[in-house]
Protein backbone atom coordinates (compact mmCIF):
# COMPACT_ATOMS: atom_id res chain seq x y z
CA UNK A 1 0.00 0.00 0.00
CA UNK A 2 1.29 3.84 -0.86
CA UNK A 3 2.12 6.14 1.77
CA UNK A 4 -1.18 8.15 1.57
CA UNK A 5 -1.90 9.48 4.55
CA UNK A 6 0.63 12.46 3.97
CA UNK A 7 -0.60 13.08 0.32
CA UNK A 8 -4.03 13.56 1.47
CA UNK A 9 -4.11 17.01 1.16
CA UNK A 10 -2.23 17.24 -2.27
CA UNK A 11 -4.79 14.44 -3.45
CA UNK A 12 -7.88 15.96 -1.90
CA UNK A 13 -10.00 17.37 -5.44
CA UNK A 14 -11.99 20.12 -3.58
CA UNK A 15 -12.43 22.38 -0.97
CA UNK A 16 -12.11 20.52 2.63
CA UNK A 17 -14.37 21.91 4.96
CA UNK A 18 -13.52 19.62 7.70
CA UNK A 19 -10.06 19.36 10.37
CA UNK A 20 -7.38 17.17 9.40
CA UNK A 21 -6.58 16.52 12.87
CA UNK A 22 -9.63 14.54 13.88
CA UNK A 23 -10.89 12.96 10.72
CA UNK A 24 -13.96 11.18 11.32
CA UNK A 25 -13.15 7.33 9.90
CA UNK A 26 -16.09 6.20 7.05
CA UNK A 27 -16.38 3.36 4.75
CA UNK A 28 -16.53 3.70 1.04
CA UNK A 29 -17.28 0.46 -1.26
CA UNK A 30 -15.40 0.41 -4.65
CA UNK A 31 -17.79 -2.03 -6.70
CA UNK A 32 -15.72 -4.05 -9.57
CA UNK A 33 -17.71 -5.08 -12.92
CA UNK A 34 -19.98 -1.67 -12.66
CA UNK A 35 -19.80 1.17 -14.82
CA UNK A 36 -21.99 4.66 -15.01
CA UNK A 37 -23.47 5.12 -18.65
CA UNK A 38 -21.99 8.72 -19.39
CA UNK A 39 -25.31 9.38 -21.72
CA UNK A 40 -28.04 8.55 -19.35
CA UNK A 41 -27.09 7.58 -15.93
CA UNK A 42 -27.73 4.04 -16.03
CA UNK A 43 -25.65 1.66 -13.66
CA UNK A 44 -24.80 -1.30 -15.43
CA UNK A 45 -22.68 -4.52 -15.05
CA UNK A 46 -20.17 -4.91 -17.61
CA UNK A 47 -18.40 -8.09 -18.66
CA UNK A 48 -14.75 -8.29 -19.60
CA UNK A 49 -14.76 -7.95 -23.14
CA UNK A 50 -12.65 -9.70 -25.56
CA UNK A 51 -10.59 -8.42 -28.62
CA UNK A 52 -13.07 -6.94 -31.11
CA UNK A 53 -15.98 -6.19 -28.88
CA UNK A 54 -17.98 -3.60 -27.88
CA UNK A 55 -20.25 -2.91 -25.14
CA UNK A 56 -23.25 -0.16 -25.45
CA UNK A 57 -25.64 0.98 -23.19
CA UNK A 58 -29.27 -0.88 -23.36
CA UNK A 59 -30.77 2.49 -22.58
CA UNK A 60 -29.26 5.02 -24.65
CA UNK A 61 -27.24 3.34 -27.34
CA UNK A 62 -23.98 5.04 -25.69
CA UNK A 63 -20.62 3.57 -25.99
CA UNK A 64 -19.44 2.00 -22.81
CA UNK A 65 -16.08 0.25 -23.55
CA UNK A 66 -14.19 -1.11 -26.78
CA UNK A 67 -11.43 -3.54 -27.04
CA UNK A 68 -9.49 -3.49 -29.80
CA UNK A 69 -8.10 -6.72 -32.17
CA UNK A 70 -4.55 -4.45 -32.58
CA UNK A 71 -1.88 -4.76 -29.85
CA UNK A 72 -3.06 -2.22 -27.07
CA UNK A 73 0.30 0.20 -27.05
CA UNK A 74 2.53 -0.78 -29.88
CA UNK A 75 -0.35 0.46 -32.21
CA UNK A 76 -1.51 3.77 -30.65
CA UNK A 77 2.73 4.33 -30.29
CA UNK A 78 3.44 3.95 -33.98
CA UNK A 79 0.90 6.17 -34.87
CA UNK A 80 1.64 8.65 -32.00
CA UNK A 81 5.41 8.66 -34.17
CA UNK A 82 3.80 9.02 -37.25
CA UNK A 83 2.07 12.22 -36.22
CA UNK A 84 4.77 13.39 -35.12
CA UNK A 85 6.94 13.01 -38.02
CA UNK A 86 3.92 14.55 -40.04
CA UNK A 87 3.19 17.40 -37.41
CA UNK A 88 7.51 18.39 -37.45
CA UNK A 89 7.43 18.10 -41.27
CA UNK A 90 4.67 20.25 -41.86
CA UNK A 91 5.57 23.10 -39.91
CA UNK A 92 8.79 22.87 -42.22
CA UNK A 93 7.03 22.83 -44.71
CA UNK A 94 4.73 25.40 -46.89
CA UNK A 95 1.20 25.77 -47.03
CA UNK A 96 0.32 27.16 -50.14
CA UNK A 97 1.86 29.65 -52.96
CA UNK A 98 -0.39 32.50 -54.60
CA UNK A 99 0.69 33.90 -58.03
CA UNK A 100 -0.65 37.72 -59.10
CA UNK A 101 0.96 38.64 -62.54
CA UNK A 102 3.98 37.42 -61.62
CA UNK A 103 3.58 38.33 -58.01
CA UNK A 104 4.26 35.68 -55.88
CA UNK A 105 3.76 34.92 -51.96
CA UNK A 106 4.00 31.59 -50.20
CA UNK A 107 2.81 30.85 -46.36
CA UNK A 108 3.24 28.41 -44.01
CA UNK A 109 0.97 27.63 -40.83
CA UNK A 110 2.46 29.84 -38.65
CA UNK A 111 1.38 33.05 -41.56
CA UNK A 112 -2.07 33.06 -40.71
CA UNK A 113 -2.49 33.64 -37.24
CA UNK A 114 0.55 36.10 -36.95
CA UNK A 115 -1.55 38.02 -40.28
CA UNK A 116 -4.41 38.62 -37.98
CA UNK A 117 -2.60 39.38 -35.36
CA UNK A 118 -1.14 41.52 -37.49
CA UNK A 119 -4.14 43.64 -38.42
CA UNK A 120 -5.51 44.47 -34.90
CA UNK A 121 -7.57 40.56 -34.85
CA UNK A 122 -5.59 38.97 -31.52
CA UNK A 123 -8.36 37.10 -30.32
CA UNK A 124 -8.71 35.25 -33.55
CA UNK A 125 -5.13 34.87 -33.99
CA UNK A 126 -4.64 33.18 -31.05
CA UNK A 127 -7.64 31.24 -31.21
CA UNK A 128 -6.89 30.13 -34.77
CA UNK A 129 -2.85 29.54 -33.91
CA UNK A 130 -4.11 27.56 -30.42
CA UNK A 131 -6.14 25.09 -32.33
CA UNK A 132 -3.93 24.37 -35.36
CA UNK A 133 -0.45 24.59 -33.71
CA UNK A 134 -0.41 24.40 -29.90
CA UNK A 135 -3.38 22.00 -29.46
CA UNK A 136 -1.90 19.05 -31.72
CA UNK A 137 1.69 19.38 -30.69
CA UNK A 138 0.33 19.53 -26.97
CA UNK A 139 -1.89 16.12 -27.59
CA UNK A 140 0.99 14.17 -29.37
CA UNK A 141 3.51 15.30 -26.51
CA UNK A 142 0.60 13.95 -23.94
CA UNK A 143 -0.10 11.02 -26.01
CA UNK A 144 3.79 9.94 -25.70
CA UNK A 145 3.02 10.08 -21.72
CA UNK A 146 -0.01 8.20 -21.68
CA UNK A 147 1.73 5.45 -23.77
CA UNK A 148 5.21 5.51 -21.44
CA UNK A 149 2.93 5.53 -18.15
CA UNK A 150 0.77 2.44 -20.24
CA UNK A 151 4.33 0.41 -20.41
CA UNK A 152 5.17 0.37 -16.27
CA UNK A 153 3.97 -2.10 -14.47
CA UNK A 154 2.04 0.45 -11.92
CA UNK A 155 1.13 3.81 -13.14
CA UNK A 156 3.14 6.46 -12.34
CA UNK A 157 1.76 9.07 -9.83
CA UNK A 158 2.13 11.72 -12.99
CA UNK A 159 -0.02 9.59 -15.35
CA UNK A 160 -3.59 10.12 -14.32
CA UNK A 161 -3.22 13.84 -14.39
CA UNK A 162 -1.83 13.24 -18.18
CA UNK A 163 -4.49 11.08 -18.76
CA UNK A 164 -7.06 13.89 -17.72
CA UNK A 165 -5.83 16.39 -19.11
CA UNK A 166 -5.73 14.83 -22.63
CA UNK A 167 -8.97 13.97 -22.80
CA UNK A 168 -9.92 18.08 -21.61
CA UNK A 169 -7.47 19.25 -24.37
CA UNK A 170 -7.74 17.03 -27.48
CA UNK A 171 -11.14 17.97 -28.96
CA UNK A 172 -9.43 21.67 -29.20
CA UNK A 173 -6.99 20.07 -31.77
CA UNK A 174 -8.53 20.98 -35.27
CA UNK A 175 -6.92 19.98 -37.79
CA UNK A 176 -9.29 17.93 -39.39
CA UNK A 177 -11.27 20.65 -39.54
CA UNK A 178 -8.18 22.94 -41.02
CA UNK A 179 -8.04 20.94 -43.94
CA UNK A 180 -11.26 21.76 -44.87
CA UNK A 181 -10.25 25.60 -44.62
CA UNK A 182 -7.66 25.16 -46.98
CA UNK A 183 -9.82 23.46 -49.46
CA UNK A 184 -12.39 26.20 -49.45
CA UNK A 185 -9.52 28.89 -49.87
CA UNK A 186 -7.96 26.94 -52.30
CA UNK A 187 -11.74 27.13 -54.57
CA UNK A 188 -11.70 31.08 -53.95
CA UNK A 189 -8.20 31.75 -55.06
CA UNK A 190 -8.28 29.65 -58.19
CA UNK A 191 -10.38 32.29 -59.94
CA UNK A 192 -8.29 34.96 -59.40
CA UNK A 193 -4.68 33.97 -59.93
CA UNK A 194 -2.63 30.50 -60.11
CA UNK A 195 -2.26 28.19 -57.20
CA UNK A 196 0.41 25.92 -56.16
CA UNK A 197 -0.59 23.57 -52.96
CA UNK A 198 2.51 23.08 -50.68
CA UNK A 199 3.67 19.54 -48.90
CA UNK A 200 2.41 20.76 -46.04
CA UNK A 201 -1.34 20.27 -47.19
CA UNK A 202 -0.91 16.76 -48.02
CA UNK A 203 1.36 16.19 -44.96
CA UNK A 204 -1.37 18.05 -42.53
CA UNK A 205 -4.00 15.57 -43.99
CA UNK A 206 -1.74 12.90 -43.22
CA UNK A 207 -1.30 14.22 -39.52
CA UNK A 208 -5.21 14.10 -39.32
CA UNK A 209 -5.45 10.35 -40.01
CA UNK A 210 -2.50 9.53 -38.03
CA UNK A 211 -4.16 10.81 -34.70
CA UNK A 212 -7.56 9.81 -35.32
CA UNK A 213 -6.53 6.47 -35.67
CA UNK A 214 -4.10 6.71 -32.67
CA UNK A 215 -6.90 8.08 -30.65
CA UNK A 216 -8.94 4.81 -32.17
CA UNK A 217 -6.57 2.34 -30.96
CA UNK A 218 -6.25 3.96 -27.25
CA UNK A 219 -7.57 1.32 -24.86
CA UNK A 220 -7.55 3.99 -21.96
CA UNK A 221 -9.96 1.49 -19.46
CA UNK A 222 -6.73 -0.86 -19.78
CA UNK A 223 -4.22 1.78 -18.74
CA UNK A 224 -6.09 2.56 -15.55
CA UNK A 225 -6.50 -1.03 -14.45
CA UNK A 226 -2.44 -0.34 -13.99
CA UNK A 227 -2.90 2.13 -11.54
CA UNK A 228 -4.50 0.17 -8.12
CA UNK A 229 -7.37 1.98 -5.96
CA UNK A 230 -5.83 3.22 -2.96
CA UNK A 231 -7.26 1.97 1.13
CA UNK A 232 -7.87 5.47 1.89
CA UNK A 233 -9.13 8.72 0.61
CA UNK A 234 -10.58 12.09 1.83
CA UNK A 235 -14.09 13.77 1.43
CA UNK A 236 -14.99 17.10 1.08
CA UNK A 237 -15.98 17.54 4.72
CA UNK A 238 -12.51 16.24 5.28
CA UNK A 239 -13.65 13.02 7.01
CA UNK A 240 -11.17 10.18 5.88
CA UNK A 241 -12.34 7.27 3.76
CA UNK A 242 -12.02 3.37 3.95
CA UNK A 243 -12.12 1.79 1.14
CA UNK A 244 -13.33 -1.59 0.69
CA UNK A 245 -13.22 -3.54 -2.84
CA UNK A 246 -16.26 -5.50 -3.82
CA UNK A 247 -17.73 -7.07 -6.95
CA UNK A 248 -21.12 -6.10 -8.30
CA UNK A 249 -21.33 -9.80 -8.73
CA UNK A 250 -21.29 -10.61 -5.26
CA UNK A 251 -23.03 -8.30 -3.65
CA UNK A 252 -25.43 -7.60 -6.05
CA UNK A 253 -26.86 -3.34 -7.41
CA UNK A 254 -26.87 -1.13 -4.36
CA UNK A 255 -29.04 1.27 -4.67
CA UNK A 256 -28.46 3.92 -7.03
CA UNK A 257 -28.82 7.62 -5.04
CA UNK A 258 -26.03 5.98 -3.35
CA UNK A 259 -23.72 5.29 -6.42
CA UNK A 260 -21.13 7.97 -8.00
CA UNK A 261 -18.54 7.31 -10.59
CA UNK A 262 -15.51 9.27 -11.04
CA UNK A 263 -16.07 11.19 -14.59
CA UNK A 264 -11.81 10.81 -15.89
CA UNK A 265 -11.31 6.85 -15.00
CA UNK A 266 -15.08 5.62 -13.92
CA UNK A 267 -14.91 3.86 -10.96
CA UNK A 268 -17.85 3.26 -9.15
CA UNK A 269 -17.87 3.84 -5.49
CA UNK A 270 -20.94 3.36 -3.07
CA UNK A 271 -21.10 5.81 -0.57
CA UNK A 272 -22.98 5.58 2.98
CA UNK A 273 -25.87 7.94 1.89
CA UNK A 274 -27.20 9.25 -0.86
CA UNK A 275 -25.16 11.26 -2.78
CA UNK A 276 -25.92 15.50 -3.54
CA UNK A 277 -25.32 16.92 -7.22
CA UNK A 278 -24.47 20.23 -5.78
CA UNK A 279 -21.41 19.08 -3.61
CA UNK A 280 -18.12 17.72 -4.30
CA UNK A 281 -17.82 14.28 -3.37
CA UNK A 282 -14.41 14.56 -2.62
CA UNK A 283 -11.43 12.96 -4.55
CA UNK A 284 -10.79 9.80 -6.17
CA UNK A 285 -8.93 7.11 -4.72
CA UNK A 286 -7.74 5.73 -7.84
CA UNK A 287 -6.92 8.53 -10.21
CA UNK A 288 -6.93 11.93 -7.56
CA UNK A 289 -9.67 14.14 -9.76
CA UNK A 290 -12.53 15.91 -8.01
CA UNK A 291 -15.60 13.75 -7.94
CA UNK A 292 -19.12 14.93 -8.35
CA UNK A 293 -22.68 13.10 -9.31
CA UNK A 294 -23.36 15.46 -11.85
CA UNK A 295 -21.18 18.31 -13.81
CA UNK A 296 -21.38 21.03 -11.13
CA UNK A 297 -24.03 23.86 -11.98
CA UNK A 298 -24.60 22.26 -15.47
CA UNK A 299 -27.71 23.92 -16.70
CA UNK A 300 -26.97 27.20 -15.11
CA UNK A 301 -23.90 27.32 -17.10
CA UNK A 302 -25.08 25.78 -20.35
CA UNK A 303 -27.77 28.38 -20.56
CA UNK A 304 -25.28 31.58 -19.82
CA UNK A 305 -23.31 30.19 -22.38
CA UNK A 306 -25.82 29.80 -25.15
CA UNK A 307 -27.34 33.37 -24.13
CA UNK A 308 -23.53 34.72 -24.82
CA UNK A 309 -23.81 32.82 -28.27
CA UNK A 310 -26.99 34.17 -29.39
CA UNK A 311 -25.84 37.79 -28.47
CA UNK A 312 -22.82 37.23 -30.75
CA UNK A 313 -24.84 34.97 -33.37
CA UNK A 314 -26.41 37.86 -34.86
CA UNK A 315 -23.79 39.97 -35.70
CA UNK A 316 -22.04 36.89 -36.90
CA UNK A 317 -24.19 36.86 -39.63
CA UNK A 318 -25.10 40.40 -40.13
CA UNK A 319 -21.36 42.15 -40.20
CA UNK A 320 -19.13 40.82 -42.73
CA UNK A 321 -16.23 38.29 -42.29
CA UNK A 322 -13.61 39.43 -44.37
CA UNK A 323 -12.85 42.04 -47.23
CA UNK A 324 -11.87 40.89 -50.34
CA UNK A 325 -10.21 44.08 -52.15
CA UNK A 326 -8.90 43.72 -55.91
CA UNK A 327 -7.57 46.51 -58.40
CA UNK A 328 -8.52 49.11 -56.27
CA UNK A 329 -12.41 47.99 -55.76
CA UNK A 330 -14.35 45.23 -53.74
CA UNK A 331 -16.50 44.43 -50.81
CA UNK A 332 -17.16 43.02 -47.40
CA UNK A 333 -18.31 39.13 -47.57
CA UNK A 334 -20.68 38.02 -45.13
CA UNK A 335 -21.21 34.39 -44.62
CA UNK A 336 -24.02 33.75 -46.35
CA UNK A 337 -22.86 35.93 -49.28
CA UNK A 338 -19.58 33.48 -49.66
CA UNK A 339 -22.01 30.47 -49.49
CA UNK A 340 -23.71 32.03 -52.34
CA UNK A 341 -20.47 33.23 -54.04
CA UNK A 342 -19.53 29.47 -54.41
CA UNK A 343 -23.16 28.29 -55.50
CA UNK A 344 -23.08 30.98 -58.33
CA UNK A 345 -19.17 29.65 -59.61
CA UNK A 346 -21.08 26.20 -59.39
CA UNK A 347 -19.32 24.64 -56.48
CA UNK A 348 -22.47 23.51 -55.32
CA UNK A 349 -21.51 20.66 -52.92
CA UNK A 350 -18.92 23.07 -51.56
CA UNK A 351 -21.76 25.80 -50.80
CA UNK A 352 -23.87 23.40 -49.12
CA UNK A 353 -21.01 22.37 -46.60
CA UNK A 354 -20.02 26.38 -46.06
CA UNK A 355 -23.52 26.64 -45.28
CA UNK A 356 -24.37 23.98 -43.57
CA UNK A 357 -21.56 24.12 -41.08
CA UNK A 358 -21.16 27.97 -40.52
CA UNK A 359 -24.78 28.98 -40.83
CA UNK A 360 -26.54 25.56 -39.82
CA UNK A 361 -24.69 23.79 -37.38
CA UNK A 362 -24.47 27.04 -34.86
CA UNK A 363 -28.18 27.88 -34.96
CA UNK A 364 -29.36 24.25 -34.51
CA UNK A 365 -26.50 23.51 -31.60
CA UNK A 366 -28.22 26.68 -29.86
CA UNK A 367 -31.77 25.67 -30.79
CA UNK A 368 -30.99 21.71 -29.47
CA UNK A 369 -29.03 22.62 -26.40
CA UNK A 370 -31.84 25.34 -25.33
CA UNK A 371 -34.57 22.47 -25.79
CA UNK A 372 -32.70 20.41 -23.54
CA UNK A 373 -32.11 22.54 -21.17
CA UNK A 374 -36.37 23.81 -21.26
CA UNK A 375 -37.35 20.47 -20.99
CA UNK A 376 -34.97 19.45 -18.29
CA UNK A 377 -36.17 22.17 -15.95
CA UNK A 378 -39.80 21.02 -16.97
CA UNK A 379 -38.67 17.51 -15.80
CA UNK A 380 -39.73 15.91 -19.07
CA UNK A 381 -40.05 12.34 -20.00
CA UNK A 382 -40.55 12.68 -24.12
CA UNK A 383 -37.85 11.59 -25.87
CA UNK A 384 -34.91 11.05 -23.28
CA UNK A 385 -32.90 8.56 -26.01
CA UNK A 386 -33.48 10.61 -28.56
CA UNK A 387 -32.46 13.64 -27.02
CA UNK A 388 -29.34 11.81 -25.45
CA UNK A 389 -28.18 10.82 -29.41
CA UNK A 390 -28.75 14.03 -30.36
CA UNK A 391 -26.63 15.36 -27.66
CA UNK A 392 -23.87 13.04 -29.19
CA UNK A 393 -24.25 14.72 -32.74
CA UNK A 394 -24.76 17.87 -31.62
CA UNK A 395 -21.39 17.30 -29.28
CA UNK A 396 -19.50 15.92 -32.41
CA UNK A 397 -20.29 18.25 -34.93
CA UNK A 398 -19.80 21.78 -32.87
CA UNK A 399 -15.97 22.23 -34.00
CA UNK A 400 -16.54 22.13 -38.04
CA UNK A 401 -18.31 25.42 -37.68
CA UNK A 402 -14.45 26.72 -37.46
CA UNK A 403 -14.24 26.13 -41.57
CA UNK A 404 -14.78 29.85 -41.88
CA UNK A 405 -12.21 31.19 -39.65
CA UNK A 406 -9.67 29.18 -40.55
CA UNK A 407 -10.14 29.98 -44.14
CA UNK A 408 -10.25 33.41 -43.70
CA UNK A 409 -6.80 33.19 -41.89
CA UNK A 410 -5.41 31.28 -45.21
CA UNK A 411 -6.77 34.22 -47.13
CA UNK A 412 -5.99 37.13 -44.83
CA UNK A 413 -1.89 35.46 -45.12
CA UNK A 414 -1.77 34.32 -48.91
CA UNK A 415 -3.88 37.70 -50.48
CA UNK A 416 -1.03 39.95 -49.54
CA UNK A 417 -0.23 42.15 -52.92
CA UNK A 418 -1.01 45.48 -52.14
CA UNK A 419 -3.68 47.31 -54.40
CA UNK A 420 -3.61 44.60 -57.16
CA UNK A 421 -5.35 41.81 -54.20
CA UNK A 422 -6.11 42.19 -50.81
CA UNK A 423 -7.97 40.16 -47.84
CA UNK A 424 -8.77 41.88 -44.64
CA UNK A 425 -10.63 40.01 -41.92
CA UNK A 426 -13.81 41.58 -40.72
CA UNK A 427 -15.14 41.96 -36.86
CA UNK A 428 -18.21 39.22 -37.99
CA UNK A 429 -15.14 36.65 -38.05
CA UNK A 430 -14.26 37.50 -34.82
CA UNK A 431 -17.93 37.43 -33.75
CA UNK A 432 -18.40 34.29 -35.54
CA UNK A 433 -15.44 32.74 -33.61
CA UNK A 434 -17.14 33.66 -30.66
CA UNK A 435 -20.35 31.98 -31.23
CA UNK A 436 -18.18 28.68 -32.73
CA UNK A 437 -15.97 28.68 -29.02
CA UNK A 438 -19.29 29.19 -26.82
CA UNK A 439 -21.36 26.80 -28.22
CA UNK A 440 -18.77 24.39 -27.72
CA UNK A 441 -18.41 26.00 -23.66
CA UNK A 442 -22.27 25.17 -24.18
CA UNK A 443 -22.01 21.48 -25.13
CA UNK A 444 -19.08 20.61 -22.56
CA UNK A 445 -21.12 22.01 -19.59
CA UNK A 446 -24.05 20.48 -20.19
CA UNK A 447 -24.44 16.95 -18.62
CA UNK A 448 -26.80 14.97 -20.59
CA UNK A 449 -27.46 12.56 -17.16
CA UNK A 450 -29.35 14.92 -15.68
CA UNK A 451 -31.96 15.09 -18.30
CA UNK A 452 -33.09 11.42 -17.39
CA UNK A 453 -32.28 12.54 -13.80
CA UNK A 454 -35.11 15.36 -14.13
CA UNK A 455 -37.57 12.70 -15.26
CA UNK A 456 -36.51 10.30 -12.48
CA UNK A 457 -35.10 7.34 -14.03
CA UNK A 458 -32.30 7.52 -11.89
CA UNK A 459 -33.97 6.84 -8.54
CA UNK A 460 -34.90 9.40 -6.01
CA UNK A 461 -33.37 12.77 -6.42
CA UNK A 462 -31.50 14.49 -3.72
CA UNK A 463 -31.17 18.07 -5.49
CA UNK A 464 -29.80 19.93 -8.15
CA UNK A 465 -32.74 20.27 -9.75
CA UNK A 466 -35.90 23.03 -9.81
CA UNK A 467 -38.14 22.40 -6.50
CA UNK A 468 -41.02 21.55 -8.73
CA UNK A 469 -39.53 18.83 -10.35
CA UNK A 470 -37.81 17.14 -7.06
CA UNK A 471 -41.42 17.41 -5.30
CA UNK A 472 -43.02 15.84 -8.58
CA UNK A 473 -40.52 12.66 -7.89
CA UNK A 474 -41.72 12.95 -4.12
CA UNK A 475 -44.77 12.40 -5.06
CA UNK A 476 -43.90 9.62 -7.60
CA UNK A 477 -42.36 7.83 -4.64
CA UNK A 478 -44.54 7.80 -2.22
CA UNK A 479 -47.33 6.30 -4.67
CA UNK A 480 -45.07 4.09 -6.78
CA UNK A 481 -45.51 -0.02 -5.88
CA UNK A 482 -42.11 -1.33 -5.88
CA UNK A 483 -39.97 -1.82 -9.11
CA UNK A 484 -42.41 -0.76 -11.01
CA UNK A 485 -41.19 2.71 -11.06
CA UNK A 486 -38.86 3.33 -14.30
CA UNK A 487 -35.91 4.68 -11.50
CA UNK A 488 -36.31 1.54 -9.83
CA UNK A 489 -36.69 -0.99 -12.60
CA UNK A 490 -33.41 1.06 -14.21
CA UNK A 491 -31.14 -0.06 -11.42
CA UNK A 492 -33.16 -2.84 -9.29
CA UNK A 493 -30.42 -5.10 -10.26
CA UNK A 494 -27.34 -5.56 -12.50
CA UNK A 495 -27.93 -5.09 -16.45
CA UNK A 496 -25.56 -6.73 -19.25
CA UNK A 497 -24.81 -4.36 -21.31
CA UNK A 498 -26.14 -4.57 -24.77
CA UNK A 499 -24.50 -4.84 -27.96
CA UNK A 500 -21.66 -7.64 -26.92
CA UNK A 501 -20.83 -7.87 -30.76
CA UNK A 502 -17.36 -8.16 -32.42
CA UNK A 503 -16.25 -5.15 -33.68
CA UNK A 504 -13.60 -5.29 -36.24
CA UNK A 505 -10.31 -2.78 -35.11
Amino acid sequence: MRTFIKTLPARLGCHSSGTAHNPVVRHLRVIGGLAECPGCGLYQHVPELQPGQLATCPRCGQHLQRRRRTAPLAAPLAFCISSAAFYLAALASSLMTLNVYGRERTVDLLTGPMELMHEGWGEAGLLVGAVTIMAPAVAIGLMFAILYAGTRPTLPNWAPGILIWYEKLRPWSMVEVYILGIFVAYTKLTDMAHVDVGPAVYLIGGLMLTMAVSDSTLDTERIWKHRPVDSLTRMDDGAVVEIAHVHVDDVGMPPVERLVACPSCGLVGEMEHPVSNLRCVGACPRCGHSVWRRAPESLTRTTAYLIAAVVFYIPANLYPVMTFMRMGGGSGHTIIEGALELWSDGMIPLSLLVFFASITVPMLKIASLATMVIMTWRGSRRGLAQRTRLFRVVDMVGRWSMIDVFMISILVAVVRFNAMATVTANAGMVAFAAVVVLTLFAAWSFDPRIMWDAAGMNGRLVDGLPRAVLKMHDTDTDTAQGPSRPAQTSAAAPRPAANMEPNQA
